[in-house]
């Protein structure tokens, strides 16, 4: 099933459960009942809910989108580095160059077609990636500069390769869902009670009052949907993707 389609059915859902409780409420309601006399605490408490869950929700769609950010981050200096190293081993004799060259094509081939299908469907990095990356090391830190110049670009070489190393496990680190369950049952909970305090204010079955908060209860699951789809940054509907890859790796296909 598409996000955007769970998107579509948790909001029509949401509406559908508020106007379907009121419509219910309001007819099993007794013929004498006010809903002007709302006391002034519910009121009140039903404010400071909003408000409490408002920030809530903000603080959890700041968080996701942050770890999203990150994790587009890390793909983007591993590309970059790794970009580097093919380029900079242009010094180096013709079959260490093309053997260098050859293996990180090779390991970002793997990656842009082959990991990162695995990071989507289980939140893991393979070890195949892990093991070409390895490959790519043994390449250049087992060369000896044969003259001064090859012996200045060495160290650059090998400090881009730490920089890949190093945004690769970051980026296996950010596979995973970065809010924890019991957070989610906190958002899903104060969903319910903020909707559900709607109905102590006794809304009416007027056209504006089922609209609004129909409105307000399909905001709500808007904000989790958003907050869910974040989460996992690799494999939902706004997902990151393998673009910096592909950008400066133009030979390999996806």
């Amino acid at each position: 099933m598409s996000d955007w389609l769970v998107l579509v059915l948790a909001m029509l859902g949401a509406c559908a459960v508020v106007v379907v409780v009121t419509l219910v409420r309001h007819r099993r309601a007794p013929d004498d009942e006010d809903p002007s006399e709302t006391p002034d605490v519910i009121e009140y408490m039903t404010m400071w809910i909003g408000v409490v869950y408002a920030i809530v929700l903000g603080l959890a769609i700041a968080g996701v989108w942050e770890a999203r950010s990150s994790a587009q981050d890390y793909v983007q200096s591993e590309a970059q580095a790794l970009h580097e190293i093919h380029e900079r081993v242009r010094v180096y004799p013709p079959d260490v160059r093309d053997r260098v060259r050859d293996d990180v094509d090779a390991y970002v081939g793997h990656v842009v077609r082959t990991e990162w299908k695995s990071m989507a469907d289980r939140e893991q990095v393979t070890a195949r990636g892990t093991e070409l990356l390895r490959r790519v090391r043994r390449d250049v830190t087992d060369y000896r500069p044969g003259n001064d110049f090859e012996a200045q670009a060495y160290q650059p070489l090998l400090d881009q390769l730490a920089a890949a190393d190093q945004a690769r496990n970051a980026r296996a680190d950010s596979t995973e869902p970065t809010m924890p369950p019991v957070v989610w049952w906190g958002l899903l909970a104060g969903a319910v009670i903020t909707v559900g305090m709607v109905f102590a204010l006794q809304i009416r079955r007027t056209a504006r009052e089922l609209v609004l908060a129909g409105l307000f209860s399909a905001t709500i699951a808007f904000m989790l949907f958003l907050i869910w789809d974040f989460d996992a940054p690799y494999s939902r509907g706004i997902a990151v993707t393998a673009e910096p890859f592909l950008t400066l790796f133009p030979g390999v296909t996806g």
